[in-house]
């Protein structure tokens, strides 16, 4: 649903003034300013107060806020839950019984002027397919828009992002290009990412030369694009039914930056067969070893899990003991270790949170062969074999 004109529900704490419109200036009084009521669209408070507004009506019919998400809110009724959640004037709302979800709209309708849009199959760009089955999230749509907007839609298709032997460097001899478009090319990439996790280590790896982008470098982005073209009907799917057992994967590429030797930490998190959250970003120090690097992409990874196992506490679920998958016998020795020893007491400590997760039973840090390290795919290129095994593995499935 849809809250219209969702600003102006809010009451001003504060003094406030604002000067006439144009166009509507008392002729009497040309000098003075109006003292607002209301707040207006365009001002800085009017979100923080559209949100008091919004939880106070909430609370008072019997609603709870999530300590963690503070824009989720839920109620119990008869063992039947209802959960609402707020994204500033569009909601998404659910329940394990329907007469619940009719008895919200009524309750909203009561209060603010509604738009209600039925079944959820868009929302912030992202396309949900609701079926007998399970539920397919994609961006088809959103896909076919950047590709006409960088002038790529007549572009012919790639199989895979990068290839194996893609390696891209500073380039200083290189001719430079628009960065204004480079920059807007990466940033509609990242966008993508939220449903795409097949793009995101080649959209993360191109935005590091955001600051001075040359040809090779928008030759790459514009790879990316033309594997989009080729595989916009690929989306993420989850399943109906099964466990729903928190796991993770994390997995490190050593010294894979070619410019200043640092590793790339990848990693994913998994609800049953459900992949919820993933990440590829560049490590903020150089590794000495591949265990080190691991390591780091280890510690990364548990503090997504942390939050994860936070979050779900708000939906009455509590995880313990999550799994969290390691490649890297090194690692996972660190890892359990509680002692520093010479060989990684020059690592950070906030890197070592991840000892105390495993001593206070959070996670359980477990070895995994290669071939099955799912974060692979969030470190480094690949032949198109294992490309297509990898994003097979993740959930990303053709329609």
């Amino acid at each position: 649903m849809d809250v219209k004109c969702a600003f102006l529900y809010g009451d001003i704490d504060e003094e406030i003034y604002v000067c006439q419109p144009p166009g509507f200036e008392d002729p009497d009084f040309p000098s003075k300013v109006y003292k607002l009521d209301k707040s207006l669209y365009g001002l800085h408070q009017a979100p923080r107060i559209w949100y008091e507004t919004l939880t106070q009506y909430l609370l008072s019919k019997g609603f709870s806020r999530g300590s963690i998400d503070m824009t989720l809110f839920k109620k119990e009724v008869d063992g039947e839950l209802l959960i609402v959640q707020v994204y500033v004037d569009d909601i998404i709302f659910g329940s394990t019984n329907e007469g619940l979800c009719r008895e919200f709209e009524k309750v909203m309708m009561d209060r603010f002027e509604m738009t209600i849009m039925g079944e959820m199959c868009f929302f912030l760009g992202l396309q949900v397919e609701q079926k007998p089955d399970g539920i397919l999230i994609h961006q088809e749509k959103y896909i076919k828009e950047i590709l006409t907007k960088f002038g790529m839609d007549d572009s012919s298709p790639e199989l895979i992002p990068f290839t194996a032997q893609t390696c891209l460097t500073s380039d200083d001899n290189g001719n430079p290009v628009d960065a204004h478009r480079y920059r807007s090319m990466i940033g509609s990439l990242m966008y993508l990412t939220a449903s795409r996790p097949d793009i995101t280590f080649a959209v993360c790896y191109c935005a590091r030369f955001q600051a001075n982008p040359k040809e090779s470098h928008e030759k790459a982005v514009k790879r990316i694009f033309r594997y989009l073209k080729g595989s916009s009907r690929l989306g993420l799917w989850y399943p109906k039914g099964g466990n729903f057992d928190l796991h993770a994967f994390s997995d490190s590429d050593h010294a894979g930056c070619r410019i200043n030797r640092k590793s790339v930490t990848g990693g994913c998190q998994y609800l049953g067969e459900c992949l919820v959250s993933w990440q590829s970003k560049k490590q903020t120090t150089v590794s000495l070893s591949t265990g080190e690097a691991e390591y780091i992409a280890a510690s990364s990874c548990c503090c997504q899990v942390l939050w994860i196992q936070h979050q779900m506490m708000d939906y009455g679920i509590n995880f313990l003991h999550t799994p969290l998958f390691c490649d890297n016998e090194a690692a996972v020795g660190i890892a359990k270790n509680p002692i520093h020893h010479t060989r990684t007491k020059h690592i950070e400590t906030r890197i070592h949170a991840i000892r105390d997760a495993q001593e206070k039973g959070f996670i359980d840090i477990i070895p995994i062969e290669t071939r099955k390290q799912k974060a692979d795919l969030f470190t480094k290129t690949f032949d198109k074999p294992r490309f297509y095994e990898l994003i097979s593995m993740l959930g990303l499935i053709s329609f």
